[in-house]
């Protein structure tokens, strides 16, 4: 089992800059990659950024040279800095841990982006 606690969401007006906060524990040996998703009112979850455990990261092209996906081993934590934030942006953003069997997600936290 592994257990994902997010933080950092919160109102941005457009083109400021939010970082979003991970924490993973539990059985985080097993987990593989770990990503961002989020989740509009109305709309499906997509993703929005991965990295894999050998540090591979991969984006949507709406976020590419906005976001950044990094992460701490020593912490158990991945974060997701947002920058040049847009109204488009708005959404549940949750965190998500893969070990190639299960999927694990966080609560989620709400990002607002005010024009």
């Amino acid at each position: 089992q592994v257990q994902l606690v997010e933080s950092g969401g919160g109102l941005v007006q457009a083109g400021g800059s939010l970082r979003l906060s991970c924490a993973a524990s539990g059985s985080i040996f097993s987990i593989k990659a770990m990503g961002w998703y989020r989740q509009a009112s109305g709309k499906q979850r997509d993703l929005v950024a991965v990295i894999t455990s050998g540090g591979t990261t991969n984006y949507a092209d709406s976020v590419k040279g906005r976001f950044t996906i990094s992460r701490d081993n020593a912490k158990n934590t991945v974060y997701l800095q947002m920058n040049s934030l847009k109204p488009e942006d708005t959404a549940v953003y949750y965190c998500n841990a893969d070990d190639s069997i299960y999927d694990y997600w966080g609560q989620g936290t709400q990002v607002t982006v005010s024009s």
